[in-house]
């Protein structure tokens, strides 16, 4: 899947229309208030490109879990106060999602203004994709953006329904995510290295799979390296094991084998004798992790490995933490990874959640070619799965 296909705003007229944009505001709040903005930021150049064009634009979004009904905790309020700030101008907020409220503010939209709609899972219809509900969304607007990527692995009314009953286009943080992450699965600057980090093997099954098939190395790390060790007969001590998927890791490392792509594991661990930051913690090789003490991070040498062989890739990808990294003892293995791909001068992707938030702690940002703002939806679009908030889009 890359962007060539779909239509983006760029093709699209917009001017006097009303053009509904699916972002993705589900930012982080603590009582009312928000703690990070970095969401609504990310939709601004997509805001901004539609204003520009004399666009009357609809923004909606989905923000927690309410159960489809009004929750006063998850209104939208403080992000259309947020957004109003960032866009030096008024943004309108509907009482409702698609009811009086948001139907009389749309029909009153002028040329380069904004509203707001509540929040999507007010709607119990919502995560159910109903078409009446997706109806409703269509009959605002003349125009569908899809822009929230965080969202684009669920087929709800809001991200897909709608584009059954209205012209389609994705807007620039979507083809952002499409160019990046497709272009290193389609035709990557070699050599292509995955490094893959986390808890369960399970959450990443699919996308090792995938991933052998187009890489020229694959680094694991993080609670999951456990599973591969037993694969391997060795001991584990209480480390985390995805007992289900033993002969599956088995299955993953002979197929690396057999396709000649270099499968690396932990050489050493920083083990504890229990599950908690202040545990009492030690360095052991890989082949003697004693009983009752459990692996939370990859040790210096198998840093100093993944460093090294990080050097020289011509595209990274990376996903999922290498230890406990929220916690200092068990952080150095993630932080030496973050060293490794942002001293590499490679083509950088880092697919969302703990790794994005381990690069961000350590200030190396900046030095990243993309991190990706959708965490289930970059997996799923690393496993090669097709998105349906990206196939529901019309095609150029």
């Amino acid at each position: 899947m890359s962007t060539l296909n779909k239509k983006t705003v760029e093709d699209i007229e917009v001017a006097g229309k009303k053009v509904l944009v699916r972002c993705d505001f589900n930012v982080k709040m603590e009582d009312g208030v928000i703690t990070s903005d970095k969401r609504i930021v990310a939709s601004l150049p997509t805001i901004q490109y539609l204003l520009d064009k004399g666009a009357k634009l609809i923004l909606c979004s989905h923000l927690g879990r309410p159960k489809g009904e009004f929750t006063p905790e998850f209104s939208m309020a403080p992000v259309a106060a947020r957004l109003s700030e960032l866009l030096g101008k008024e943004v309108k907020l509907a009482k409702d999602v698609v009811g009086e409220s948001a139907q009389a503010l749309a029909a009153d939209l002028k040329d380069g203004e904004v509203l707001l709609l509540e929040n999507v899972r007010f709607e119990p219809g919502e995560t159910k994709n109903d078409p009446e509900l997706s109806k409703k969304f269509a009959a605002l607007a003349d125009v569908f953006v899809n822009d929230a990527f965080g969202s684009a692995h669920r087929a709800h009314s809001s991200t897909t329904g709608v584009a059954d009953y209205l012209p389609s286009a994705v807007g620039f943080l979507i083809q952002k995510e499409i160019q990046f992450i497709g272009g290193a699965l389609e035709d990557p600057k070699r050599p292509l290295v995955a490094i893959l980090g986390g808890a369960k093997v399970s959450d990443k099954i699919g996308v090792i799979n995938n991933l052998i098939d187009k890489c020229d190395k694959v680094i694991i790390g993080g609670g999951m390296a456990y599973t591969f060790f037993k694969a391997m007969g060795l001991p584990v001590g209480t480390s985390l094991v995805d007992k289900e998927n033993i002969e599956n890791a088995k299955a993953m490392m002979d197929k690396a084998h057999e396709k000649g792509v270099a499968f690396l594991l932990p050489v050493d661990n920083i083990i504890a004798d229990r599950y908690a930051e202040d545990a009492q913690y030690m360095k052991i090789y890989s082949d003697s992790i004693p009983d009752g003490w459990m692996g939370l991070d990859i040790g210096p040498k198998t840093a100093e490995l993944y460093a090294k062989s990080i050097k020289g890739a011509g595209t990274v990808i990376w996903n999922g933490p290498m230890g406990v990294s929220e916690w200092e003892h068990f952080a150095e293995g993630t932080v030496a990874v973050a060293k490794g791909v942002a001293d590499s001068g490679a083509i950088s992707i880092i697919g969302g959640g703990d790794s994005a938030a381990a690069i961000k702690k350590l200030g190396f940002e900046k030095q990243m070619s993309h991190i990706s703002t959708g965490g289930g939806a970059s997996l799923e679009f690393l496993e090669g799965k097709e998105l349906p908030g990206i196939a529901c889009i019309d095609e150029k």
